[in-house]
C-alpha cells in the first residue's frame, strides 16, 4: 500500500531543493511505520507522464513508487544496484537502457541514434509514466529533453535556458550544439501527446 501526501507545491519546489514529505503506512498487523518521500536529485516533471532526474538511490524508491512508473529510460552504461533492479521488477517497471558514455568537452560524442531511439520510447504513451535519467540528470538527460522540446516547437533560447537550469555551472556548449543540430524530421509524424501540443 502506498500513501502520497505530497502536494503540487511540493513537486514544483523539488526541482531546486527537494523537500521530503512523510506518510504513515500500516505494517505487521497495525504497527505503523513512517515513510519519507525524497525525490531524486534534479527531479522535475517534463510533461504529462514524463519525468526527469539524476540517478535514484534507495532513499528515493518510496517517492518513485508514488509516481506509478511504467518505464525508466536510463542513459548510462553502468548497471543498476541490485536493490534498484529488484524495485523495478517488484513494481512492473520496464527498463530501457541506452549506454551513452559520459564524455567531457572537447571530446563529447552523444550518439544521435541512441537519443532518437530513446525519444521514440519517451513519446510512446504506453510507456507512461516514464522517468528519464542519467547520473546527474544534467548532460545526457538534458540533451534528450532538449530534443523533445524541439519536437514541441520550443524556441532554442527557451530550450537552452531549461538545459542550463539543470546543468548549472557544468553547462556544456557542445550539448547545446548537439540539441541545435539534432534532426527531428524522422519523428515529426509521431503522435504527440504533450500537454501543450495542438492539432494543426
Amino acid at each position: 500500500m502506498k500513501v502520497d501526501n505530497s502536494t503540487d507545491d511540493d513537486m514544483c519546489h523539488s526541482v531546486v531543493s527537494p523537500p521530503s514529505s512523510a506518510g504513515i503506512v500500516a505494517v505487521n498487523g497495525g504497527v505503523t511505520e513512517e515513510v519519507y518521500y525524497v525525490p531524486p536529485f534534479n527531479f522535475a516533471m517534463v510533461d504529462n507522464g514524463i519525468f526527469r532526474s539524476g540517478f535514484p538511490d534507495d532513499t528515493n524508491l518510496p517517492f518513485l513508487q508514488t509516481l506509478g512508473l511504467r518505464s525508466v529510460i536510463y542513459l548510462c552504461p553502468e548497471p543498476y544496484p541490485k536493490s534498484i533492479t529488484e524495485f523495478f521488477e517488484a513494481n512492473g517497471i520496464r527498463l530501457f537502457q541506452y549506454a551513452i558514455e559520459m564524455c567531457k568537452e572537447p571530446f563529447v560524442n552523444i550518439p544521435p541514434d541512441m537519443i532518437r531511439e530513446a525519444m521514440k520510447v519517451t513519446l510512446d504513451t504506453r510507456n507512461h509514466p516514464v522517468l528519464i535519467h542519467c547520473k546527474g540528470g544534467k548532460h545526457r538527460t538534458g540533451c534528450l529533453v532538449g530534443c523533445l522540446r524541439k519536437l514541441q516547437r520550443w524556441c532554442l533560447s527557451s530550450i537552452f535556458d531549461e538545459y542550463q537550469r539543470f546543468a548549472g555551472v557544468k553547462a556544456r556548449i557542445s550539448d547545446q550544439r548537439f540539441i541545435e543540430m539534432f534532426d527531428i524530421s524522422c519523428l515529426k509524424n509521431t503522435s504527440l501527446q504533450f500537454s501543450c501540443s495542438k492539432k494543426r
